[in-house]
């Protein structure tokens, strides 16, 4: 009778309170569950060590088994620094060769040796490994890495890369900062050591103050993260471009070409060769025949003195009318860099004689241009940041591809047309070492997006747009722990846990003593 009305009772509760009672049947087994483990476990000294064992075989036994699934490490960097990048997953996964990408010296853990396994994921045939040289001296004594040092080898069937440690870092001497390029580096070692062909640049020498190795050594540091060979060219001594130059850089000539330099590069340019043309602002007034006999061959007049300013606050950085932030046209030079756009400081502009582009067979497509209320300055004493009575203004083109037709295609004979592509810049300092010595807030911002619209421009005229991308912006690392550092954390992570455990036995014991 009494189940009955308990049943009743139930039935004609309110759901709110029937919830309640569910809720507070379920805290009563869970209770009775940790009391269960108290009596039956805790009470038991013997029975509490197996069970903190068991907890211990469960979590090693996790942790080999999150080993054996080789995963990709958790990347918590803004930049995910120690994440392979989709663009060289993309670069990577077509190649049907096999690649070994052997770390000497390294440990297992290495955050460059879990960068390079992650290739794995987009294509099977690449392989990373950590190696002990005692146990793969082959590799050490095949590839001459020197005994107890560190080494990463990348290796196919045909062709193999040595790559140091130090080649995975490059340094900010402004700063003092470590700048990880391990991602590039090994991205073009990988493809490198499977590609067929590979472009050849060489930079004009004995015109400019800038060359690879004066104010151009990060810009040479990123080439050779690129698929690219780069030499440089005295063209005096050899008297002709070499054969084997798919691209030529011009940068800045700040005196005119001998005769036999323009005869050389007009040669050149006769034969299909492509030319990179960056050119700074002028401040004074230089005679350059020679210069700008080459340049009218694509239907571009001769550099004016002056600089660009800009006036709408869009366009530029930090009100600042020199640091201009043009807008990018149509190409695939440019079109992954829409997002992050590009900074070009103290330009000029690129007088293109329109009128005769259809003479000279050349097509003209604009890489860069500023706003229309841009102005050109003169006058290097005028301060005002408005344009003066005189001054000209408009939109001005910063940065243009010409493609020149020599010969037309002939359908009869089956020969393709022959063209030379000339990419030029009203500005250099965005490829220079200049951009990283500026100490100000745009300085970063060059590094991280300017390199690609130089590297882009490469990979078009040396005929690789596979290689025209967005690259991973690099990060900085500005403290390395010392040994003594290393062993604090270490210390902190394995034994304060183990003696939190102790004293928790320690205090159980007492209080079971007390009982």
């Amino acid at each position: 009778m009494k189940e009955k009305e308990e049943k009743i009772k139930k039935e004609k509760m309110p759901k709110k309170e029937n919830i309640k009672k569910e809720k507070l049947d379920k805290e009563k087994e869970t209770s009775k569950f940790v009391q269960a483990i108290k009596k039956k476990w805790l009470i038991d000294g013997t029975k509490t060590c197996v069970l903190i064992i068991l907890i211990i075989m469960v979590f090693i036994a996790i942790n080999v088994g999150m080993q054996s699934l080789d995963l990709a490490p958790l990347d918590f960097t803004q930049e995910k620094l120690y994440t392979l990048t989709d663009e060289s997953k993309e670069r990577v996964k077509d190649i049907d060769k096999t690649v070994n990408i052997y770390f000497v010296g390294y440990s297992d853990d290495d955050a460059d040796v879990s960068l390079a396994k992650q290739y794995k994921s987009a294509n099977e045939k690449i392989v990373a490994e950590a190696v002990n040289a005692d146990n793969r001296p082959d590799l050490v004594e095949k590839y001459g890495i020197e005994s107890g040092s560190t080494g990463i080898i990348v290796a196919s069937e045909e062709r193999s890369k040595v790559l140091s440690s130090s080649d995975l870092v490059t340094y900010d001497s402004t700063t003092y900062e470590t700048i990880s390029i391990a991602e590039e580096k090994l991205t073009s070692a990988i493809l490198s050591v499977t590609t067929e062909d590979i472009p050849k640049v060489y930079f004009l020498e004995g015109y400019s103050d800038f060359t690879l190795g004066n104010n151009m050594s990060y810009l040479n540091i990123y080439l050779q993260n690129e698929i690219t060979e780069v030499d440089t060219l005295n063209i005096l001594s050899e008297g002709s471009v070499p054969e084997d130059c798919d691209t030529l850089v011009i940068n800045s000539p700040l005196k005119d070409f001998d005769d036999i330099a323009k005869t050389a590069i007009i040669d050149y340019i006769q034969k299909g060769g492509n030319i990179l043309w960056l050119n700074a602002a002028m401040a004074t007034s230089i005679d350059l025949p020679n210069v700008n006999e080459v340049l009218a061959l694509y239907g571009v007049n001769p550099f004016e003195v002056g600089i660009i300013r800009e006036t709408d606050s869009s366009k530029m950085v930090s009100g600042s009318p020199d640091l201009i932030i043009p807008s990018l046209g149509y190409s695939s030079i440019t079109e992954d860099l829409y997002s992050n756009g590009v900074i070009l400081a103290n330009a000029t502009k690129i007088n293109i004689n329109q009128d005769e582009l259809e003479n000279l067979n050349v097509t003209e497509t604009d890489l860069a241009t500023t706003s229309e209320n841009a102005y050109f300055r003169t006058n290097f004493n005028n301060s005002s940041t408005t344009a003066v009575e005189g001054e000209e203004t408009g939109a001005f083109v910063v940065g243009a591809e010409l493609e020149k037709t020599i010969t037309e295609a002939n359908d009869e004979t089956g020969e393709t047309a022959l063209t030379s592509k000339l990419v030029i810049y009203g500005e250099n300092y965005f490829a220079s070492n200049y951009q990283l010595m500026e100490n100000s807030q745009y300085a970063g911002i060059q590094l991280a997006y300017n390199k690609d619209l130089v590297l882009n421009s490469l990979a078009y005229l040396s005929d690789r747009e596979e290689d025209i991308t967005a690259r991973k912006s690099t990060g900085t690392v500005t403290y390395t722990a010392t040994q003594q550092q290393d062993t604090i954390v270490r210390i902190i992570i394995f034994a304060v846990p183990v003696i939190i455990i102790l004293i928790g036995i320690i205090v159980w014991l007492k209080r079971r003593r007390k009982k």
